[in-house]
């Protein structure tokens, strides 16, 4: 049987390399401390589960839903985003509910992408926000991560050598693997950067309420005057709300672009099931207790993290968003590339992390550090690194250095 043309594009998935060696460490009795998928491990807040549970077997509640999102989710997600950035938007034409931000980002590359697009994506970058148009028969041309003034440079550099011009144009703040977080100011130069190239803009905004400086909140694109003439922006309950497993996330912005995802949205699903959709109207429409209490929750974890880390020697940027710590890896190990270290992390201190290759060839001198457990493991995280570190003299003769594997 031949290969198929899609999964010819895709490379061999990183992080699935790590996630064998876990499982082998844990099928031999390893205690694994996880710090790699960003994988929330708080419970979704109490009156959102009550209102799934209250919903679940009424009349109708098993049926297909709406593929856009039932009509109160959508005006929900719409008030949102007026009380939080003030931006007032059509829940008819202008917001779609989708199965989290990954598969509403997916779908939106299927909707606009032709086969030979150029799309400009950061690199580093979450992996759906190139690959997503690479399964849609793109090209990817890579633009520096962090929003400072280098970033226009690189990307009028990138249009100036791409044939075809490209389409597309994506961004992430605060940024997933790297925690980077950009201003209202980079956003008015990116809506002017966009319009002056014809450029169709994707703002991925899945860590909105993950901040821990209450007075700088990380503002939305949308924000922009005459940003929604040419852009859309992605937010997910899976992080504010700690509702990963729900899969409920959002499409918002330009109505041409979302008519183009609702189209294709509408061929494939038909929408997340109905109960889930009234709990997520719940967790938009309610109380702001739990987001405040999440915030603090990622605080605390990351000052201990911070701290743990390099008392153990391993020194830690602190970030100012996200659930993440985007952390080089110690000189002493680079050679190895983020792959082998993150594979040794595993084995030699049952410690897990994401490889920095994962997020694109400039993330290979790092490694994505997750929030994901308490403060007591994390402390026992650092104590199993430092014992690593201080014996790695002795252990580590036999690798290979990924200078000398590449020859």
């Amino acid at each position: 049987m031949p290969d198929f043309y899609r999964i010819k594009r895709l490379p061999p998935y990183v992080f699935e390399q790590v996630n064998r060696i876990k499982a082998a460490a844990r099928a031999n009795g390893a205690d694994i401390i996880d710090l790699g998928m960003g994988n929330p491990d708080l419970q979704a807040p109490q009156h959102v589960i009550d209102k799934l549970v209250e919903t679940v077997g009424k009349p109708r509640t098993d049926r297909y839903s709406a593929s856009k999102g039932i009509g109160g989710l959508r005006r929900a997600q719409a008030g949102y985003y007026e009380r939080r950035f003030g931006v007032k938007l059509n829940p008819d034409t202008q917001v779609v509910a989708t199965l989290g931000s990954k598969e509403g980002f997916a779908n939106m590359a299927q909707a606009i992408t032709e086969p030979g697009d150029v799309i400009l994506v950061p690199n580093p970058s979450y992996p759906i926000h190139a690959f997503g148009f690479l399964m849609a028969g793109g090209v990817i041309r890579s633009v520096p991560a962090e929003p400072t003034p280098e970033f226009f440079v690189a990307a009028e550099r990138a249009v100036a050598h791409s044939i075809p011009k490209p389409v597309a144009l994506v961004v992430c703040y605060p940024s997933n693997p790297t925690a980077y977080v950009a201003s209202l100011d980079f956003y008015r130069d990116l809506v002017a950067f966009a319009k002056k190239h014809e450029l169709i803009l994707l703002s991925d905004l899945a860590y909105s309420e993950v901040y821990f400086d209450e007075s700088n909140p990380p503002p939305s694109i949308l924000q922009v005057p005459g940003a929604i003439d040419v852009a859309v922006e992605f937010t997910s309950m899976s992080k504010t709300f700690s509702m990963a497993g729900w899969r409920i996330g959002f499409a918002v912005g330009n109505e041409r672009l979302l008519a183009a995802l609702a189209r294709v949205k509408s061929y494939l699903d038909y929408g997340a099931f109905t109960p889930v959709q009234v709990a997520a109207t719940a967790a938009l429409n309610g109380p702001d207790e739990c987001i405040r209490e999440m915030r603090a929750t990622y605080k605390r974890r990351r000052d201990v993290m911070v701290y743990s880390f390099a008392k153990a020697g391993w020194t830690v940027p602190v970030p100012t968003a996200s659930m993440f710590a985007w952390v080089q890896i110690p000189e002493k190990f680079r050679s190895l590339g983020s792959l082998e270290f993150s594979k040794l992390l595993v084995e030699k201190a049952d410690v897990a992390v994401a490889p920095g290759i994962g997020f694109g060839e400039h993330g290979d001198d790092y490694v994505r550090i997750a929030l994901v457990e308490n403060e007591q493991r994390i402390r026992q995280a650092a104590r199993n690194i430092r014992k690593f570190f201080d014996n790695a003299d002795q252990t580590l003769h036999n690798v290979v250095p990924r200078s000398a594997r590449t020859k």
